[in-house]
């Protein structure tokens, strides 16, 4: 790993601020830009946030605050003692020529009750690694090393240890209701590297790529589309619009998260799950489907995966432990179907990428014990109640004006705002607070949606939950006219 470097300030330009844009994300935005174009790359070191401040004139606790998106979207890192660092590449330049780089935490964790102690944010949509059972993962981990030999140490299966895949079908099969081969399954380092691959997989001069809006706020560089071929599809309260994607009549992928859209929290019903099946075969488009979060719903069961009534192979299910485990697992996965299987695990070798052994190993044997299940049943009910307090002290707070959706599963829930208020306004005064909150409107692209914001929970402390119930209750009482 190369030595980390601090970027020189006057190498990051501050880029024009359009009508409207709040500050915070005015200089959040030409950071971002600088990561994207590679001017900034993993290992850099971005300047400290007073001197950044005072050379671009705008106050530090707007700097911070735009350090701490970058970081909460997995852009940077912050390490006591270090400052900000980049851990990602998303150059446009250098992803024509190499893969980009989709991995995880560059921090030395140098031991268990260090890294548990980090303070969370007050309120974000972040698994909590507090849950998580080292000393049993450590069992796992010991074991595998144990488990150790030179073949297979000089495993290269661009699929992955064959093994895990084993795990992770049967664990489909029975969750999810996929009925898949392990062949179909690749291992990758996550959602973001599948959909890396698989947008690599099907590139060509006329690929049309179809995107959630409001979506995925990351999805566009991974794409690595030109503009006009990303086509924004509305979301209405059944999921993507398949009505609104129809017109284009263009062949290509869509990207679709069905089990708990992103943001707005619904679940794509029945009915818009076979349209958009029917859809894709007729106008020969391929679905990513994006299961970020399936393991936690805190209803009723949550509906089998698209993938699992995919009668005609088109759906490209992906999965992660980076959001259920913790995120520095850097282990995720995908069900490919039979048809682009060749070309994508020739895109996959190409890359070069692959996931450790020793944690792969582990892995395989932290499902098939049911360490896996045991984890998921525990911090499922922790997420359930800290969601439960947190929305029972915002209704005592706010009473009948509250109104929310999309809470029955995942880490967050949007809080609607009175028609007249200032999301963006809203969003910045209660990130100076410590409440880390995002306006809905940061995930759209072309359209513009009513004031609202995204409550994370998953992370918050239960000392702190009535605090930061208090901070937005009074932050909505202020945006009311």
């Amino acid at each position: 790993m190369r030595r980390t470097r601090v970027s020189q300030t006057l190498g990051l330009p501050l880029a024009p601020r359009p009508a409207g844009e709040t500050k915070q994300a005015w200089i959040y935005r030409s950071i971002r830009d600088s990561i994207l174009s590679g001017a900034l790359q993993r290992g850099d070191r971005l300047p400290a946030s007073r001197e950044l401040a005072a050379n671009w004139g705008i106050s530090r606790g707007i700097v911070e605050l735009a350090f701490e998106q970058l970081v909460l979207e997995g852009y940077a890192e912050s390490r006591i003692g270090w400052g900000t660092v980049v851990i990602v590449d998303l150059g446009v330049e250098s992803s024509m020529n190499r893969p980009a780089h989709f991995f995880g935490s560059i921090a030395e964790h140098k031991s268990d009750a260090k890294t548990l102690d980090q303070p969370a944010p007050k309120s974000a949509r972040l698994v909590d690694t507090s849950l998580f059972a080292v000393h049993v993962w450590r069992r796992h981990l010991n074991r595998a090393m144990k488990s150790l030999t030179p073949g297979l140490l000089a495993e290269n299966d661009p699929k992955g240890y064959r093994p895990l895949r084993e795990s992770i079908s049967r664990y489909l099969r029975i969750t999810r209701g996929i009925q898949c081969e392990t062949s179909q399954i690749v291992v990758t380092t996550g959602i973001r590297h599948a959909i890396d691959i698989v947008s690599r997989t099907l590139l060509g001069n006329e690929t049309a790529y179809y995107v959630e809006d409001p979506g995925y706020k990351g999805i566009a560089p991974l794409l690595r589309a030109v503009e006009d071929r990303i086509i924004s599809v509305p979301v209405d309260e059944e999921g993507f619009s398949v009505n609104d994607a129809e017109p284009y009549g263009r062949s290509g992928m869509a990207y679709v998260t069905p089990a708990h859209q992103a943001p707005l929290g619904m679940t794509m019903s029945i009915d818009r799950r076979s349209q958009l099946l029917s859809w894709a075969a007729e106008r020969d488009i391929w679905i990513v489907e994006d299961d970020y979060d399936s393991e936690f719903s805190y209803g009723l069961s949550p509906l089998p995966a698209l993938k699992a009534i995919d009668r005609g192979d088109r759906v490209i299910h992906c999965g992660s432990f980076n959001k259920s485990l913790f995120p520095s697992l850097r282990i995720g996965y995908m069900v490919v179907p039979d048809a682009i299987l060749g070309r994508l695990i020739e895109v996959r070798s190409a890359a070069g990428r692959s996931n450790s052994i020793v944690e792969q190993v582990a892995l395989a044997s932290y499902i098939d014990d049911g360490d896996f299940a045991r984890h998921l049943r525990s911090s499922r009910d922790e997420y359930m109640r800290r969601r439960d307090m947190l929305l029972a002290e915002l209704r005592n707070a706010l009473g009948e004006k509250l109104k929310i959706s999309g809470e029955h599963a995942g880490f967050h829930f949007i809080l609607w705002l009175p028609a007249e208020s200032d999301e963006g306004h809203l969003v910045d005064g209660l990130r100076r607070q410590g409440v880390y909150v995002e306006g809905l409107n940061e995930f759209a692209s072309a359209r513009r949606l009513p004031p609202a914001v995204v409550v994370g929970y998953a992370s918050l402390r239960w000392e702190g939950i009535s605090e930061t119930a208090r901070l937005i209750a009074d932050a909505c009482r202020r945006s009311s006219p």
